[in-house]
């Protein structure tokens, strides 16, 4: 959907759902998910490839994987996908709370993120933004924003110069002017995460406006703020609306809308655990959006 140059385009996180029959899906099983899914989107967020660190060992895409996913969408659906935690964690995981694992020697590997570009070359024309996904990262794990920022301009350096790359942070403190100019410059999306600890995306949207018009895409992610709630309350069945986020899912979808007509290309990326079913949340953000939009 577009709105002046700008363009919307909504899917969820994941989508191998058996509790969407009758919502996306012909029947529970015996299908082809992705590709029933791909006739009603136009956009998938795959996180599958997310956990890769395993001790020393590092785990990339299976080609076999890859290539029915390209094989199950026509050339206008877009794939955003989250690069691998091996590339983000600044530590490993630590099995003693409080306390970093040993330093991640693949930490923004220039040489990692190309063996990783390499595995996704089957589905690279169908390719939105490759989302960078760090945890929160306090003094232990990272001394200041400045220094993310020096590796993250050494890291954009080293990859193509075509490639849309978003950034996602999980540390408020991170947010703000110096972080958006600084990805601006450096052609990063940036990642705006409704959830976690993050400062709501309809406020961030209301202050940063100016800023925000400037960038070609942005990503949208929306989860909820009680991850494990939800699951108890919905059974991990993601077929209804259990936790309803009213005002918040219109204000942004009324951002949302403003920066398609200033130009910018917007992925809103919708989680179960935002409001118990993603395709549910869709339908209702896009009443919002398309109310948004004006005449």
């Amino acid at each position: 959907m577009t709105g002046g140059t700008g363009s919307l385009r909504i899917g969820t996180c994941s989508w191998k759902y058996p509790s969407w029959s009758g919502i996306v899906y012909s029947r529970p099983a015996g299908i082809d998910y992705l590709a029933e899914y791909a006739r009603r989107y136009s956009t998938v967020e795959v996180d599958q490839w997310f956990w890769s660190l395993f001790g020393a060992r590092v785990k990339l895409p299976d080609a076999r994987d890859v290539e029915a996913y390209r094989a199950a969408v026509d050339g206008g659906f877009r794939f955003t996908v989250k690069a691998p935690n091996s590339l983000t964690l600044t530590h490993a995981y630590s099995r003693e709370r409080g306390r970093p694992g040993d330093p991640n020697a693949n930490f923004l590997s220039a040489d990692l993120a190309r063996d990783f570009l390499d595995s996704l070359a089957p589905l690279r024309d169908v390719l939105g933004p490759v989302i960078l996904q760090f945890e929160y990262l306090n003094r232990q794990k990272m001394p200041s924003a400045k220094t993310l920022m020096e590796r993250l301009a050494a890291f954009r350096s080293a990859l193509p110069g075509d490639l849309e790359v978003a950034v996602e942070l999980r540390n408020p403190n991170y947010v703000g002017a110096p972080l958006l100019d600084f990805l601006l410059e450096h052609r990063y999306a940036p990642v705006l995460l409704q959830g976690y600890w993050m400062p709501p995306v309809h406020e961030l949207m209301a202050r940063e406006r100016e800023r925000l018009n400037r960038f070609p895409t942005i990503v949208m992610r929306l989860h909820g703020p009680d991850r494990e709630g939800i699951e108890a309350e919905t059974g991990k069945a993601w077929d209804r609306i259990v936790s309803p986020r009213d005002a918040e899912l219109a204000a942004i979808a009324e951002g949302a809308a403003a920066l398609v007509d200033a130009g910018v290309s917007v992925y809103v990326n919708v989680n179960n655990h935002f409001e118990g079913s993603a395709p549910l949340t869709i339908e209702r953000f896009m009443g919002h959006y398309t109310a948004g939009m004006g005449p």
